[in-house]
This record gives structure tokens, C-alpha cells and sequence, in this order.
């Protein structure tokens, strides 16, 4: 499993892919944190614990559970404010689930998500981002700047206000293919601030140049504990992008290979403060796989088998990536 702690507690936490059947089991241990489960449709099962939180992505093959795991045990709870939360005295999960029809649309919406969580971590006393993960209906659809996506990423610069761009954490945003308007936001915050790192085949994407929209996304590369911690390398979303410009736009094996290339600069640059970190991915890796074609879901598995063996758990999840020409976005955590 891949190990997880506070830099501030001797708090940890493993995060694992587990079959979805174990979900009961889960639930009664007073140790779990958050549970992810990612079902489009009336396959999710029905579930009100706050730490567990449905995603509607369609995984390929068996359905899997995410699973953060502390080593003691958890207070869970939901606090009045529509956030839904867990804690162990040195980490957060939290969650929100924004109507969007009731926000205004994405903007609005977004821009609620992001006032509301900035002021969960303030009342829980977690005042560090780490990690966040956002998941919207139908990402690429609008022209221009009415684009979803490009105004998601207006709604949560307002959300977040004036901040200093270095600080921002890793981050994914993903298009959801289920076609309900719920803006889902979950995070991992900690006691300890980490360190936030760029990837130096690629432009800040809080640099990047107007052509992307009004407001450049907010997010870094990843995100490394904060020294003489245990947490691993949390890797944001992480595509076939180097500068600011897509590469291989027609074919998606290729895009994979270029992601793979990304990481390998990715971990490096996060093995100039971690030199113990592993070089490649391994057995201490979770990897979530975002494949916008379905039909090629089995193909694009095919190649990770190729590239990563069996040793490696992962994730393929049917999805949208936040530009029309990219194919394929990968995310996860690496070592610990």
C-alpha cells in the first residue's frame, strides 16, 4: 500500500484499490478516512456515511473503491455547511456537491465550492490544501470563453481569492459523461503546509497564456509533503501537454507515451528535495486512468499493461479531459 502521514502527527494513512463488494467492511472500521467509488448510473450503491462519496465515472472492468486509510481512528461528520468530512487530528478529507442549476451555473458554482471549502478548512483547523479533486458534468461543451471548463476555472479563482499562485496544491478537474449538473470537490488538507512543485517540460498552468481562456487554471503539478513526513508525491492530472501546447492529437497511444515522458520529469523534480522517493512507478503507486473514447478503454490498458506490468494498481475510468484534443489524463499518488 501506499503510506500517507502528517508532517505535523504520527497520523498515517494507506491509500488502496479495493474491489467495490468490500464496501459493508469498509464502512465499520473506525480507521477508514474516505472511500471513492466510482459508478455512472443505478449501479452506485446507496450510501449516507459521510466519508464515502460516489463519483459517476464509469470504471472499465471490475468495480473498484479508492480507500484512505488512517492508522487511528477517525472523526466523520457533516458540519451544517454542505461539507462532508473526516479528520485524524493531522489530515482532512472533505467533500462538497454544488447544484449547479441552483448556483447559476459552473461559474457560480464553482465559485461556491471553493468559498465553502476555504472556510471548512479555516473552522477544522486544516489550513493547508494538499490535493483537490474536481469532477463536472460535460467539461469541453460551450465555444470560447462559455466553454465549461474555462469558466469552472473563472468560478474558482473567485472562489479562492488573492493567493500567492506558488501555494497552489495539486489538482485534477475532469469531465464527468453522466450528464447530472453537480459539481463534485474533494480534498486533502493537512496541518503542515507541503511543497507544491512544477514539471519542467511544461508551462505553470497558472502561467499559462490567454488562448486557454480568461483565467489559467489553479493548480500545481504536485504536491510533496512537507519535509520529515511520509507523504507521498500526490500527482495532479497529468496529459500529453509539454509547454502549453497538446502533442499528438490523433492518437492516443501516443499521448499516453508523452504522459508516461511527463511523470519521469515530474518525479525527478520531486527527487531534488525527496532523493528516496522511487524513480519509476511501483507496487507503492495508485494510478487513476482517464480515457475519453470508450472503445478504446481496453486498448489503452493493453499499453499500461505493457508499460507498467501487473505490479502497478490502477484505475481506468470512462471520462472527459479538460481540452477536446487531449485523449487521455492520468492522476494518482507515487511512493511514501
Amino acid at each position: 500500500m501506499s503510506t500517507v502521514s502528517s508532517a505535523m502527527a504520527a497520523a498515517a494513512m494507506t491509500v488502496d484499490y479495493v474491489p467495490a463488494t468490500q464496501l459493508p467492511a469498509l464502512l465499520d472500521d473506525p480507521r477508514v478516512l474516505a472511500i471513492f467509488g466510482f459508478h455512472a448510473g443505478a449501479a452506485a450503491p446507496a450510501c449516507t456515511d459521510p466519508r464515502y462519496l460516489q463519483v459517476g465515472l464509469q470504471a472499465y472492468g471490475a468495480p473498484q473503491l479508492e480507500v484512505w486509510r488512517s492508522r487511528t481512528p477517525v472523526r466523520s461528520g457533516r458540519d451544517g455547511h454542505g461539507v462532508a468530512w473526516a479528520s485524524d487530528g493531522a489530515l482532512m478529507f472533505g467533500a462538497l456537491q454544488i447544484d449547479e442549476t441552483a448556483a447559476g451555473g459552473i461559474l457560480g458554482g464553482s465559485q461556491q465550492a471553493y468559498t465553502q471549502l476555504l472556510a471548512a478548512l479555516a473552522r477544522h483547523g486544516y489550513p493547508h490544501l494538499l490535493r483537490i479533486w474536481n469532477y463536472l458534468d460535460a467539461i469541453t461543451e460551450g465555444e470560447g470563453d462559455q466553454e465549461r471548463y474555462r469558466q469552472f476555472c473563472v468560478g474558482r479563482a473567485r472562489g479562492i481569492g488573492t493567493i500567492d499562485a506558488a501555494t497552489l496544491p495539486a489538482a485534477t478537474a475532469i469531465g464527468r459523461v453522466d450528464g447530472v449538473r453537480v459539481l463534485q470537490v474533494y480534498w486533502l488538507a493537512a496541518r503542515a503546509p507541503g511543497i507544491p512543485l512544477e514539471n519542467p517540460r511544461q508551462v505553470s498552468a497558472y502561467r499559462y497564456p490567454r488562448q486557454y481562456g480568461p483565467q489559467p487554471p489553479s493548480f500545481a503539478r504536485a504536491m510533496l509533503a512537507a519535509p520529515g513526513s511520509e507523504l507521498p508525491l500526490l500527482l495532479s492530472g497529468t496529459a500529453s501537454v509539454v509547454g502549453h501546447h497538446t502533442l499528438h492529437a490523433d492518437c492516443t497511444a501516443r499521448q499516453l507515451e508523452e504522459t508516461f515522458t511527463n511523470f519521469d520529469a515530474l518525479i525527478g523534480a520531486a527527487r531534488q528535495h525527496a532523493p528516496g522517493l522511487p524513480p519509476q512507478f511501483g507496487a507503492n503507486s495508485r494510478l487513476k486512468v482517464y480515457v475519453r473514447d470508450r472503445a478504446e478503454m481496453a486498448q489503452v490498458e493493453q499499453q499500461l499493461s505493457q508499460h507498467l506490468g501487473p505490479q502497478v494498481p490502477r484505475m481506468l475510468l470512462h471520462a472527459t479531459v479538460c481540452r477536446r484534443d487531449l485523449r487521455v489524463e492520468i492522476d494518482g499518488v507515487h511512493g511514501g
